[in-house]
């Protein structure tokens, strides 16, 4: 399978480290125009580097609508339309899993913001030049948090992700008469930013242990496993797969 993106205008969010980087990186080497957005600018500049002349790299709050609509006017301006949008912009923010009743509204809401209203904004943004061209491939990257429950204990977060993956389920089936699919990568667990180390550091030996010997195949995933999956659902081999889930996670 020979997965080849040349002409096509790809936007991924939370670009700069672990799996934002690792797709970015996959189109850009597979010929497609990369626009790549994060709020970490240092690092979101390591990775236009990384992808090279391929890739435009623009510092951008996914939880700013403004921002959003900014962005893909000025990728449309330069390739006609978008046609693919990677939301993997999400996380928990620096929180940590905490008793229920100590969690404030602004907790809270942080999560979902940039997990969740951050896609609805790329999407919503990107929809209209999609339609009109009748084409177009959006990927959400969701968690097995939002099908489970989160290691993490972040209430937030798990059920953010849950909702995200009942948003794509939502828009694939709004998009689908355009030509439009609109799928979700959930992946396991992999130690692909700073706060996966972290997480990853506070369970000790056995508790890593455990976590690797509930896996299938018996070892971690890496940022391009993820990446590989989000390039097949935006290829030419995926154009008849819509509203789907796919758990990259080692088998559970």
């Amino acid at each position: 399978m020979n997965l080849r993106f040349d002409g096509k205008t790809v936007i991924v969010t939370g670009a700069a480290h672990g799996f934002g980087r690792a797709i970015a990186q996959g189109f850009a080497a597979r010929g497609a125009r990369v626009w790549a957005c994060d709020i970490l600018a240092d690092e979101l500049e390591e990775t236009r580097h990384l992808c090279g002349d391929a890739c435009e790299a623009k510092r951008v709050d996914v939880s700013d609508g403004r921002a959003v609509r900014a962005l893909v006017t000025a990728a449309e301006q330069q390739g006609g339309q978008v046609h693919i949008l990677v939301n993997n912009a999400g996380g928990v923010l620096g929180q940590i899993g905490r008793p229920l009743e100590e969690i404030s509204p602004g907790d809270w809401q942080s999560i979902f913001d940039v997990n969740v209203t951050g896609a609805f904004y790329f999407s919503q943004a990107v929809a209209p030049a999609m339609k009109r061209a009748r084409f177009g491939r959006i990927v959400n990257i969701s968690s097995r948090a939002g099908l489970e429950i989160s290691l993490t204990g972040i209430q937030a977060y798990a059920s953010a992700k849950a909702a995200q993956i009942g948003l794509t389920r939502q828009l694939a089936h709004e998009l689908g008469p355009w030509g439009i699919t609109v799928n979700n990568v959930s992946p396991g667990f992999v130690r692909s930013n700073p706060a996966t180390e972290r997480q990853w550091e506070s369970y000790g030996e056995a508790g890593q242990k455990r976590l690797v010997e509930s896996i299938a195949l018996k070892r971690l995933g890496a940022p391009e496993d993820i990446a590989h999956a989000v390039l097949f659902f935006t290829s030419d081999y995926a154009g008849w797969i819509t509203g789907q889930v796919l758990s990259v996670d080692g088998g559970k």
